[in-house]
């Protein structure tokens, strides 16, 4: 339950500190006194996303704080989940800077604004009288139907079967769009591949071919330079090796006498022995290198297969053309083993379906089950706030075999009439403003006693009731407080006079800024609240003492 709510710069708000009782808290206050800024702060430390313009004053950081008693609502595991400090009175903290950067914090641990809304929902559920649409949604209908079952295991469960299922039928219709995709083409890929695999290609080919029909080209050029190279080294009257030969002779003599020359005199002769080596491989190559048209015409026209299979896949090298086959090769597999893994996943799809079914049939059997104690709660509590003759009719329709969606193969929609005679209708179309309040009262009565939420904030959804009929919904709250906390902003006197705290909200005029504040009254202060409720400002004695016995009672 919320204990204590502190709030400092915020709207109209410079700085205020409330305390709340543990049962019915009833907030009074004129219209445009705040009461709605007080729900907004609060709002703030239950994820709700802010902006600095709400701020008192600019230059200051708005900081709003909830102190919350948790140990009697089994929240252990949500600290433990989230690595945060479980602390039997837990602080809700929310800092905003002037430039409008938030930070959030549960038990000073930052935390960020999801986790702070998971918990804020475990906490706190606020209705405002503009809830009242929700109550005609059919999925918040449904909701409704599944909180009070108290089947979120079942639900959860379901979820996650229906979400594998949806994946697994949609991995299995892509995989038969592709592969009947892939035997339209087959013939075609089969084609290029053979093409490909026959032209037996390898990397370094091409290369070698260009190079081997380059000399073959160039046939008499070679021999001729090679001609003339060998005849300068080995054949000509004044011969490079010749001259060499002579020169080693002439140093091995001079090595005689000087040391130095012994070393370049050898140096010499291994230059003379390269030359031989040289001259003798030229003279080999030039012998063998003739022009042979047979071999140039088999070289022109395996490099033209090789250069149309690159224009033709749109590459420059056989390499590229190896990774095509190797792509193709790899497509003409997995056509080949396609049918195999759709039948796979086609028993997979049917094992998931009739899981999902189960656990749909489950689902519909528990919501079947709950819903005759549903009607029957609300019923009660809208005779107990003066609809005597009320009826509730919950349909639970089922889809069509194979149907499924988010929440199970069951669309909940409520029925509702207020008046004898008339049959059951959706509420939008038979219930009045003051009528759909009293339902939407009833349905969150059963709720927060069902899931034993620790605070219920009703903020005036009173509207289009009054007399004897808001006596029996204060009643009502009045009631819900005993389970639970109860926090009520009304205009009515007849439900103010049912709270065990009572608060009045109002503006404090000052020299250049007027000022939000809260006060907790006294019995006497309580008296002169529900007096103005009842006849307006300075009301008589005849209010008074009606205020008075409206608290009396």
């Amino acid at each position: 339950m919320l204990s204590r709510l502190s709030i400092r710069n915020y709207a109209l708000i410079d700085n205020l500190d409330i305390s709340f009782s543990d049962k019915l808290n009833i907030i009074t206050g004129e219209t445009g006194a705040g009461k709605s800024i007080i729900l907004g702060a609060l709002s703030l430390i239950l994820g709700q996303r802010t902006e600095s313009k709400y701020f008192y004053n600019q230059q200051k950081k708005c900081i709003i704080e909830g102190f919350f008693q948790v140990k009697n609502y089994a929240l252990n595991d949500f600290f433990s989940e989230n690595d945060l400090d479980y602390e039997s009175e837990t602080v809700l903290r929310r800092e905003v800077s002037a430039d409008g950067k938030s930070r959030a914090f549960i038990n000073d641990t930052p935390v960020n604004l999801a986790i702070l809304k998971q918990l804020g929902e475990r906490l706190i559920d606020i209705h405002s009288q503009h809830a009242t649409i929700e109550i005609n949604d059919e999925n918040f209908q449904l909701l409704v139907v599944d909180s009070i079952a108290n089947h979120q295991q079942l639900l959860q469960q379901y979820q996650k079967a229906y979400k594998n299922h949806r994946q697994s039928k949609s991995n299995l219709n892509s995989l038969i769009e592709e592969s009947d995709k892939a035997k339209l083409e087959l013939d075609y890929l089969q084609f290029q591949f053979d093409e490909l695999e026959k032209a037996a290609l390898t990397e370094s080919e091409e290369a070698e071919l260009e190079k081997e029909l380059n000399a073959l080209n160039h046939a008499e050029e070679i021999k001729r330079n090679l001609s003339a190279t060998v005849y300068i080294l080995n054949e000509h009257e004044q011969s490079v090796l010749q001259q060499l030969k002579e020169s080693g002779t002439q140093l091995q003599q001079a090595a005689k006498f000087h040391p130095d020359v012994e070393s370049l005199s050898d140096r010499l002769q291994s230059v003379l022995i390269e030359l031989k080596d040289i001259s003798f491989d030229l003279e080999n190559i030039e012998q063998q290198t003739q022009f042979n048209e047979e071999r140039a015409v088999e070289i022109n026209g395996r490099l033209n297969i090789l250069y149309n299979l690159q224009k033709k896949h749109r590459v420059t090298s056989s390499v590229e053309l190896i990774r095509i086959q190797n792509e193709l090769s790899e497509k003409l597999s997995s056509i080949s083993f396609a049918d195999e893994e759709i039948a796979r996943l086609k028993l997979e799809s049917e094992k998931l379906f009739a899981e999902l079914s189960v656990l749909a049939d489950n689902l519909s059997a528990s919501r079947n089950e709950i819903i005759p104690f549903i009607e029957n709660k609300i019923i009660e509590t809208l005779w107990q706030v003066g609809m005597p003759n009320s009826t509730l009719k919950i349909i639970n329709k089922t889809l069509e075999e194979g149907q499924f969606n988010q929440n199970g193969r069951n669309t909940i929609q409520f029925l509702f009439s207020a008046n004898k005679g008339q049959e059951p209708a959706p509420m939008n179309k038979v219930a009045s403003g003051g009528e759909l309040s009293r339902v939407m009262l009833s349905i969150k009565s059963l709720i927060s006693k069902q899931t034993a939420l620790p605070t219920i904030i009703f903020d005036e959804i009173d509207t289009g009731i009054s007399g004897e009929v808001a006596l029996k919904v204060g009643k009502v709250m009045e009631e819900l407080s005993e389970s639970m906390q109860v926090i009520a902003i009304t205009h009515l006197p007849q439900i103010a006079s049912k709270g065990d705290a009572h608060y009045r909200v109002y503006k404090n005029e000052q020299a250049e800024k007027t000022l939000t504040d809260i006060k907790l009254l006294n019995n006497e202060e309580r008296i002169g609240d529900i007096a103005e409720m009842l006849s307006g400002k300075n009301p008589g004695q005849s209010a008074l003492q009606n205020a008075k016995e409206l608290l009396e009672s």
